[in-house]
């Protein structure tokens, strides 16, 4: 796309943001990266919208990040896509066996036809075309979300409490042996025969749980449906910058009282700060293979943010990059992100492999953009729901960081905290 961007004035979001959606549905491949409001830090736009494909890559671990170098050279401006949990088989050389119900590949971005970034007052429509037609056609498409009403969706747990809770003592006895430090285990909640309208499933989940890195992403007949709260990685000049949650406390928006004591007992708590500062030192020494010596340093620590389920422990990193240093060496570096593995980061994979019971595939991988300047963000891929509508397999998982003091009956009640939304929404 080199043609310079145009600008139409926006006035009314939410019906525009609506239009735009049921618009880019008709296309095979789009992504969406939504905001939601959230402020955390100043966002260059509310939403972000890749549409069409002119080009594409879908790689398998092996040789993804060279497979993707090869393709950014030849293909740089706007790149839309994911990195799949399981290049872990790359950056450590390990092996993933577990069923996949949905599908998606490790790998996959796509130089898309359209970009419309929005704002609340304007909306900027990259396109090598006439854009004021794109502008139009949205414009003409429904303002309203359609209300399915044929949804069947019987949602089954992949472990059994009972399963879970033992999984969680074995885990333990690898930490009492020293084998790790703190793991992340989850389990699956999946349908068969699940019948639902995408589109509809995220308005419903970004109603009930907005969040800040939420994205609605389609690959042909494969979609991620996501709530994501978590930030993988930034890039912005020579900066980077991560921010990993780990604590997790539930909401009580009926007591103000109640939900205050939840909110401080993150930052009370012994047992969620060390796992949270146990995250932090991963992610540190992640950085310090791509940044300058000595500029990785620690933000913010400890801060607790409220979202509408759940109050969540957050720290921020940040390092200045090497010079000349390629972005995809920095993802390499750092990837899987380390919310979502535990420490030490090899050992703890081996372990996720050998005791979940589900190929973890694009959750807790990373969907995100690279701009034209080769600035990036990425987000972690959590509370979200995955579906193939080919063979209409629809599943969502759900996890947490286990210490040797985790109380294992704790756990699994916070795992089902987690996937309180997304239970929600699809009954």
């Amino acid at each position: 796309m080199n043609k310079t961007p145009e600008i139409f004035p926006l006035n009314n979001f939410t019906e525009f943001r609506i239009q735009m959606l049921n618009w880019a549905n008709q296309f095979n491949i789009f992504c969406l990266l939504d905001n939601q409001h959230y402020n955390f830090s100043a966002p260059a736009f509310e939403c972000l919208l890749a549409v069409g494909c002119k080009k594409s890559i879908t790689v398998q671990s092996g040789h993804a990040f060279e497979t993707l170098k090869e393709f950014y050279k030849n293909n740089k401006g706007w790149l839309f896509g994911h990195f799949g949990y399981d290049l872990k088989n790359e950056t450590e050389k390990l092996y993933s066996g577990n069923f996949d119900g949905i599908g998606f590949d490790d790998m996959n971005f796509f130089v898309p036809e359209t970009v419309i970034k929005l704002t609340e007052k304007q909306v900027t429509i990259f396109y090598d075309g006439d854009a004021q037609q794109i502008f139009n056609a949205i414009q003409l498409s429904a303002s309203g979300i359609a209300v399915n009403k044929q949804f069947v969706v019987e949602i089954s747990n992949r472990i059994a409490k009972a399963d879970y809770i033992s999984t969680i003592q074995k885990l333990q006895q690898h930490i009492l042996r020293g084998d790790c430090y703190e793991i992340n285990f989850c389990q699956e909640f999946f349908a068969a025969n699940a019948v639902i309208d995408p589109l509809y499933v995220y308005h419903k989940l970004v109603q009930l749980s907005p969040n800040p890195f939420a994205a609605l992403y389609k690959l042909n007949d494969k979609f991620c449906i996501c709530a994501s709260p978590e930030r993988y990685l930034k890039k912005e000049g020579t900066k980077i910058f991560s921010q990993p949650i780990k604590g997790t406390s539930k909401r009580d928006l009926l007591n103000a009282e109640t939900d205050l004591q939840n909110k401080n007992y993150l930052t009370q708590n012994e047992k969620e700060k060390s796992e949270n500062v146990m995250v932090v030192d991963l992610v540190r020494n992640d950085l310090s293979k791509v940044c300058k010596e000595g500029s990785v340093k620690v933000d913010e620590l400890f801060a607790v943010y409220s979202f509408p389920q759940v109050h969540q422990m957050i720290s921020t990193i940040s390092g200045e990059v090497k010079d000349n240093i390629d972005w995809i060496d920095i993802i390499k570096a750092t990837f899987p992100m380390g919310s979502m593995t535990g420490a030490p980061k090899k050992r703890v994979m081996e372990l996720i492999e050998e005791y979940e019971q589900t190929r973890r595939g694009l959750f807790s991988g990373a969907i995100g953009y690279i701009d034209p300047e080769g600035d990036f963000d990425f987000n972690v891929v959590i509370r979200s729901i995955f579906y193939n509508a080919s063979s209409q397999y629809l599943s969502f998982q759900a996890g947490g960081g286990i210490t040797f003091y985790s109380d294992a009956v704790k756990e699994y009640e916070e795992c089902l905290l987690k996937a309180s939304a997304m239970m929600k929404v699809l009954k």
